[in-house]
């Protein structure tokens, strides 16, 4: 899998991507979560359950793996949510 440009729609992407992207930069979970100031255990926790990141800890992750985020439009052919389902409490 190219890990160049991966569209994430969901939150339950999150978790196997960045563990995708630790991989491929060659780090373990201890040494990247030194480089966050966490332990070992909370970075694991966090690649774990990613979709509960919150934005700031998430950007700080992508920025240590030297991962840029970009945000845009779908193409015609993705999902999109309607109002309804985005104005919902689970959303």
């Amino acid at each position: 899998m190219s890990l160049d440009t991966y569209p994430v729609r969901t939150p339950d992407q999150l978790p196997a991507l960045l563990r995708a992207f630790r991989k491929e930069t060659g780090l373990t979970q201890g040494e990247l979560a030194r480089r966050l100031g966490v332990t070992q255990q909370t970075y694991s926790a966090l690649e774990r359950n990613a979709a509960n990141i919150g934005a700031a800890r998430l950007l700080s992750m992508l920025n240590v793996l030297g991962v840029e985020m970009r945000l845009g439009r779908p193409g015609p052919s993705a999902t999109v949510l309607h109002t309804a389902e985005r104005d919902s409490p689970a959303w």
